[in-house]
């Protein structure tokens, strides 16, 4: 129909405005650190706790007690406070005194070739690391003497030698024969490689490294993996074109189909654990956190300042300490790489347990980023896996301030106060800080944790570690601009290579403004303004192949110091307008 009114009329034009307003790709945090098993170097999402366990594992033996790593912990207050996703890179020792963590394999004999050492149909091997891996040695009524909840064990059911397929059941090391716990099971198996149901291609056969050389993880191996916790290593006996011409099975492979048996794991190396003398919780020093010391987090440092392959809006690294000396080269490279991205913020501890308030904000004076925050004192919880009381440091605990403020309101609210700062999961803070207390720390770019009769223990501050005043100076804003380069980036790089014209540009305006506006709506900007016009786009800009735009922002600020002033009148006065 016609646009424009000719003659005299009636012109009903349609302005559709319910358009859904694009939102950002939603990220989580990440966490370096130890963990009881899982892959070695090898980052990798959990979405839930369980996730995490099953993954990762959770308390451990040392010295005849039983220990939960401050990774776990961190992991378990995330989720349980509105946690979405979790990005785990698993640190181990280097020292020589540590074997080097290896995975736990497993030999499946076929039917001709059982009992025949060296001659399997195919060897699985475990996903994870480690010798909390190795399920393997007697069996006592149904039940592996070594298989534990955090190994596996194996099972051939419906071997078939007629239909050249078998089934594979994935178990919980600790179950019985009579009492089956099935993690995974995979059906109509082959050893065909010709067929869409060859074990390798079904279960995965990829092995991930991180390579030194190229701050890469290389992979190796045709297919992915799609269990969560084995892959094929090897098919030593392969039955290519199963069927003959008549679609008969041919003799030379019938051998090999596995028969009806189940197994277990072993030969793996590596035990986080073992080293007598490791330092865990509130007693973790300068040579030993966990049993590790600081360079052991280098690999994992250096892979995470890739942008391009981990995103995260979080990064803590709970047991690494800023007053510990093999602990200041990993931090500064880990606020390098963070402001280098410019995508998280990073949540660092200045000093270990027992520390002063004058200890604390000294520490806090040899930083200066916007792209980081410290908060103090430690705390103590309760280790969902141990029962134990324990003591950890703050980082363990902001991840799930930080996950509950975003799921309460929005990055750009402050995560801190009762409304949204509150721990209750601690029992109680290592000091009980008064009010000048809390005004030193302030004062010095440390964000307190409070202690209110009546309410309990609250992150009381929201101050990032940057120096010079200016709004950058506090947490909300600097996720504010996280949040909005993030999703603002996003959208530019649609545009790349696109024609520079007024229908390019718009496209880009008609999804930024909207964006901007929700954001105004909730409370995230006073105002803005958005340019990308021939004001900025001039013919000698667009002749050098660029496109700009110009976002001015003015972000909210929060309230955090309210004046009350109360004025008593005489009887008859009147109240000021």
């Amino acid at each position: 129909m016609a646009e424009t009114l000719v003659s005299p009329g009636v012109l009903a034009r349609e302005n559709d405005q319910s358009f859904l307003t694009q939102t950002p790709a939603t990220v989580g945090a990440a966490i370096i650190g130890p963990t009881t098993k899982g892959p070695v170097e090898l980052p990798t999402i959990v979405t839930t706790y369980s996730d995490y366990i099953n993954k990762f594992g959770g308390a451990f033996i040392s010295g005849g007690d039983s220990y939960s790593f401050l990774t776990a912990l961190t992991a378990y207050n995330y989720f349980i406070n509105g946690g979405t996703s979790l990005l785990v890179a698993r640190v181990v020792s280097a020292s020589a005194t540590w074997a080097p963590a290896t995975t736990a394999t497993a030999s499946v004999d076929g039917c001709a070739i059982l009992n025949a050492d060296g001659d399997e149909a195919f060897i699985l091997e475990t996903i994870s690391e480690g010798v909390i891996m190795n399920s393997s040695g007697s069996e006592i009524s149904g039940s592996l003497v070594n298989g534990t909840f955090d190994n596996v064990r194996w099972s051939i059911q419906n071997a078939n030698t007629s239909s050249g397929t078998f089934t594979l059941l994935v178990r919980q090391g600790n179950d019985n024969t009579n009492n089956q716990i099935v993690l995974e099971t995979w059906t109509n198996l082959s050893l065909d490689p010709t067929q869409g149901n060859y074990i390798a291609a079904v279960i995965g056969d990829q092995t991930q490294n991180y390579n030194l050389s190229t701050i890469q993880i290389t992979t190796s191996g045709s297919y992915a993996n799609r269990s969560n916790y084995i892959r094929v290593k090897s098919v030593e006996t392969p039955t290519p074109n199963y069927f003959n011409n008549n679609g008969v099975p041919k003799p030379a492979f019938t051998g090999s189909i596995p028969v009806n048996a189940s197994g277990s794991f072993g030969a793996a190396t590596g035990d986080p654990t073992a080293t007598a003398g490791n330092k865990y919780y509130n007693e973790i020093t300068n040579t030993n956190t966990q049993g590790l010391t600081g360079s052991d987090y280098t690999n994992m440092i250096n892979l995470l300042a890739n942008q391009d392959d981990y995103r995260f809006n979080l990064l803590v690294t709970p047991g690494l300490v800023n007053a510990f000396a093999s602990n200041t080269s990993p931090i500064t490279s880990i606020i390098t790489n963070t402001q280098n991205r410019g995508d998280n913020i990073y949540i660092p501890d200045m000093v270990g347990y027992g520390s002063t308030t004058g200890a604390v904000v000294s520490q806090a004076a040899s930083r200066d980023t916007s792209y980081a925050a410290t908060y103090w004192p430690w705390c103590q919880v309760i280790d969902p896996e141990t029962g134990k009381n324990v003591w950890v440091p703050a980082s363990a605990l902001i991840p799930g301030v930080y996950a509950f403020n975003d799921r309460a309101a929005d990055p750009w609210f402050a995560p801190a106060g009762i409304n949204r700062g509150g721990l209750g999961q601690v029992i109680r803070a290592e000091q009980k800080l008064s009010q000048s207390n809390r005004d030193t720390l302030y004062t010095g770019k440390v964000n307190p944790i409070a202690t209110f009769p009546g309410t309990g223990v609250v992150v009381y501050g929201q101050k990032t570690l940057q120096t010079k005043s200016s709004a950058l100076d506090r947490v909300n804003v600097r996720r504010l601009l996280i949040q909005l380069k993030g999703f603002i980036s996003q959208v530019a790089n649609n545009l790349v290579f696109e024609q520079n014209t007024l229908t390019t540009r718009n496209n880009f305006l008609s999804i930024v403004n909207p964006y901007l506006e929700s954001v105004q709506q909730r409370q995230g900007l006073y105002a803005f303004r958005v340019i990308m016009d021939d004001s900025n786009n001039t013919a000698d800009v667009i002749d050098r192949n660029q496109l700009i735009g110009q976002i001015f922002i003015q972000p909210t600020k929060t309230a955090e110091f309210i004046y009350l002033d109360f004025s008593i009148l005489p009887t008859g006065a009147t109240f000021p307008a």
